[in-house]
């Protein structure tokens, strides 16, 4: 009786902690850094996160580069260096830059390019330090090294950006990433990405056209209507923003949707984005109280975070 009863609780032990939502950090541990340098990569590392996250866009000389975003003028300090390289609509792009030139550039807390006010005041105060831009492989290579010299296993968590738009310009992300990631032994479900895309139709290109064989991911705005019975069968997951996840602009107010329970009826996990601790929804009182949300009610199997230190710790209660 006593072996069965041990044995019983083994099994919930270990189902319990199988269950447990992975901590992805979101370009890194950029509550604390500048987002996407290596050393916020590396706060995120030790702060114990299961993932890190790469956005990826290419330099003029298709090198992938990890940026949130195409313009690089809210991150960077390209106007004073380049002040005539920025186009017609007043931005300027990475893909307008070659690696060599967009590493000259000195990375910094992402500001508002028109005002020059920092996003988050009470982040890394903006042009302190130096920062540079970092290429895919050099992130990969980094937290490859950190997992042989720890005996970890943090995964990757890459996303292609604006494919589309890329391709406008004359330039294949896609087909230029694939085989870097495949490089570096990110090739099949088993391996430690999940590799995320806000574009359906290149979702689906990448499974079906280039045959990518690893974890997949489609990114969901508030107002995505795809079927889940049709990502499921070509994606292993969704990202929704947070606020799918409950409505209500208070507490009072405040109601779960259905959109996980329905997601994990169709076999995919759900990823949200983003918990920002300085940045916390409105119908919420509290970093714990959005995570006992998220986790215990919701019951996401992952969060982007630009903290993963508290939900690390929290996690860990």
């Amino acid at each position: 009786m006593i072996t069965r009863f041990l044995s019983c609780l083994f099994t919930a032990v270990c189902a319990t902690a199988a269950a447990q939502p992975i901590v992805i950090a979101h370009r890194g541990a950029s509550g604390y850094l500048p987002e996407h340098t290596l050393p916020a990569k590396a706060l995120a590392y030790a702060q114990g996160a299961d993932f890190l996250e790469q956005d990826i866009v290419l330099s003029k000389d298709d090198v992938p580069v990890v940026l949130h975003d195409t313009q690089i003028d809210t991150v960077t300090d390209v106007a004073t260096r380049f002040p005539d390289r920025k186009r017609a609509d007043g931005r300027y792009y990475a893909l307008d830059f070659t690696l060599d030139e967009l590493k000259q550039l000195r990375a910094t807390e992402r500001f508002d390019a028109k005002t020059g006010e920092q996003i988050y005041a009470g982040r890394f105060p903006g042009g302190q330090s130096k920062f540079e831009i970092i290429t895919l492989e050099e992130e990969l290579q980094f937290i490859q090294g950190l997992n042989h010299s720890t005996g970890r296993n943090v995964g990757i968590y890459p996303e292609i950006k604006r494919p589309s738009w890329h391709r406008e310009q004359g330039h294949d992300i896609s087909a230029i990433v694939l085989p870097i990631l495949r490089k570096y032994g990110y090739a099949s479900k088993e391996h430690s990405c999940w590799l995320q895309c806000f574009e359906w139709l290149e979702v689906q290109r990448l499974r079906n056209e280039l045959q990518w064989q690893g974890r997949l991911i489609l990114l969901m705005g508030s107002s995505d209507k795809t079927p889940l019975a049709e990502v499921a069968g070509i994606a292993d997951g969704i990202g929704p923003p947070i606020g799918s996840i409950f409505t209500g602009k208070s507490p009072a107010e405040r109601t779960v949707t259905d959109l996980v329970s329905a997601a994990h009826k169709a076999g995919l996990k759900v990823h949200p984005y983003t918990l920002r601790i300085d940045d916390l929804p409105k119908s919420v009182g509290s970093v714990d109280e959005l995570l006992d949300l998220l986790v215990n009610e919701a019951q996401i199997d992952g969060l982007f975070t630009d903290f993963p230190d508290v939900m690390v710790r929290w996690l860990a209660k």
